[in-house]
C-alpha cells in the first residue's frame, strides 16, 4: 500500500511538472521559429527571451504561496488548481492571436503563461516537499525533471510539428487541454496537515521571511548556496557555444538540430531517470559527486572535438549523447539534494530561492560566452570550462562535513 501511494504521488507530481514545461517549451523552442517566420528581426527574436523572466524572479513572490492558502481545499492545491485553470485559458486565448497579425498580444500572453506556470511551480515544489520523505527524493526529482522536459518536448517539438495539420489554433487548443488535464492530477494527492511548527512559521509574511533567513544563516547553508550558484558554470558556457562550434565546423543546421535537439534531449531525459535511481540508491551528496564527475569527463569530450580539428559525425553524436546523459543526471541529483536541504515549514519559498540562485549563478557566464569564445577560441574555452567543472567539485567537501540546523535537530 505504501509503495502504491508513493508511486501515485510521484506520478501526479510528474504530471504537474509536465504542465509547467509546456509554456516554457513553446517560448524557448517554438516561439523563435514563429517569430522569425513572421519577419521579426534577429534582435527582436533574442529579446523575446525576456518573456521567461518570471522563472528567474519567482522567489520574490514565493513567500505569498507559503503564507496563504485555503486549508479546506489544500493549502498548495488552492494555488495549483486556479493557476492551472488560468494557464489553460491563456493557452486557449493564444490560439486566436497568431504572430502575423497580433504579435504584441501574443507576446503578452506568452509572458502571462510563464508567470502563471512559474507561480504554480512554487506551489508544486512546496507540495512535493510536504509529501516526500528523504528516501523518496531521488525518484521524485527524476519525475520532476523528466516531467518538465517532456512538457517542453511536446510544446516545443511535437505540437509544432503537428501544427502543419492541426494549425495554430489546434496547437494551442492541445496545449490548453494538456495543461488542464495535468493540473487535475493534484486532486489525486492528499496534502498532509500542517504541524505546529509549520503553522507557527507561516503565521505571517514576516514569519515566513524570518524563517527563510534563519535557514540561510544555518551552518553550511552558504556552502550550499555557493555550490548551487557555480556547479553549472562550465556546462552552461559549453552548451551555448557547442552549437556555433558545430556550425563553424561545417555541419548543416538540420543535422545539429537532430543531434543536439533530439538525440541530446532524449539522452538528457534518460540521464534524469538514471540520476533519480542514483540518488535513490546512494546518499544524496555522493550521488551529486558521482554524476558531477561523470558530467565533467563528458565535457572533456567536447574539448577534445574542438582541439582535434574537424570532428566526425559519429564523434559529435557520441559526445553530445554522453554530455546530455550525464548533464541530465546531475540536474536530478542536485535538485534532490537541494530539496533535502530546505526548511520544510517554508519549503516553497526556501526551495524557490535556491532554484533562483542556480539560475542566476550561471546566467552571467552564458551572457559572456560569445565574448570568451571569440577571445580564447573554442578549444581553450572548452578546456577552461572542463577545468572549472572539476574544480567546483571541491565545494562538495564542506557540504559533507557540515549539516544544516534542521538536520541536526
Amino acid at each position: 500500500m505504501a509503495d502504491r501511494t508513493r508511486a501515485g504521488n510521484i506520478a501526479a507530481l510528474a504530471a504537474l511538472y509536465f504542465a509547467q514545461g509546456i509554456p516554457f517549451g513553446f517560448q524557448a523552442t517554438a516561439l523563435p521559429v514563429f517569430l522569425r517566420a513572421s519577419g521579426v528581426s534577429l534582435a527582436g527574436v533574442g529579446f523575446a527571451g525576456a518573456l521567461a523572466l518570471p522563472w528567474v524572479a519567482k522567489a520574490l513572490w514565493a513567500p505569498l504561496v507559503d503564507r496563504f492558502g485555503w486549508e479546506r481545499i489544500g493549502r498548495r492545491r488552492s494555488w495549483i488548481l486556479p493557476l492551472g485553470a488560468l494557464l489553460a485559458l491563456t493557452c486557449a486565448a493564444a490560439a486566436f492571436v497568431p504572430p502575423s497579425r497580433h504579435l504584441g498580444a501574443l507576446l503578452a500572453l506568452v509572458f502571462l503563461m510563464n508567470l502563471l506556470a512559474a507561480t504554480q511551480d512554487i506551489a508544486v515544489d512546496g507540495l512535493a516537499i510536504d509529501l516526500l520523505g528523504r528516501g523518496e527524493l531521488g525518484l521524485a526529482n527524476a519525475a520532476q525533471v523528466v516531467g518538465y522536459k517532456a512538457g517542453m518536448l511536446v510544446a516545443g517539438g511535437l505540437l509544432v510539428w503537428a501544427s502543419a495539420w492541426i494549425g495554430w489554433r489546434g496547437q494551442f487548443g492541445a496545449m490548453a487541454a494538456l495543461v488542464l488535464l495535468s493540473t487535475l492530477a493534484s486532486l489525486a494527492l492528499r496534502e498532509p496537515p500542517a504541524g505546529e511548527i509549520e503553522a507557527r512559521d507561516r503565521r505571517s509574511l514576516r514569519e515566513v521571511l524570518a524563517t527563510v533567513l534563519a535557514a540561510l544563516r544555518a551552518p553550511g547553508a552558504l556552502w550550499v548556496v555557493a555550490f548551487l550558484g557555480t556547479y553549472k558554470l562550465g556546462e552552461s558556457i559549453v552548451d551555448v557555444m557547442f552549437k556555433p562550434f558545430l556550425v563553424d565546423a561545417g555541419f548543416p543546421p538540420h543535422r545539429i538540430g537532430l543531434w543536439v535537439g533530439t538525440y541530446g534531449l532524449v539522452a538528457s531525459i534518460a540521464g534524469s531517470l538514471a540520476g533519480g535511481l542514483l540518488a535513490h540508491r546512494l546518499p544524496l551528496l555522493a550521488a551529486v559527486g558521482v554524476s558531477s564527475a561523470l558530467r565533467s569527463f563528458a565535457m572533456a569530450g567536447e574539448w577534445y572535438l574542438a582541439a582535434a580539428g574537424t570532428p566526425t559525425a559519429g564523434a559529435v553524436i557520441a559526445v553530445t549523447v554522453a554530455e546530455h546523459l550525464f548533464g541530465g543526471a546531475v540536474t536530478t541529483t542536485v535538485f534532490a539534494f537541494m530539496m533535502s536541504r530546505v526548511r520544510r515549514s517554508v519549503g516553497a519559498t526556501h526551495y524557490t530561492l535556491l532554484a533562483s540562485v542556480e539560475v542566476l549563478g550561471k546566467s552571467p557566464a552564458v551572457w559572456a560566452s560569445g565574448v570568451l569564445a571569440e577571445r580564447l577560441g573554442y578549444a581553450a574555452l572548452f578546456a577552461l570550462c572542463t577545468g572549472i567543472s572539476f574544480a567546483f567539485l571541491v565545494l562538495l567537501v564542506p557540504l559533507r562535513e557540515r549539516k544544516t540546523g534542521e538536520e541536526r535537530a
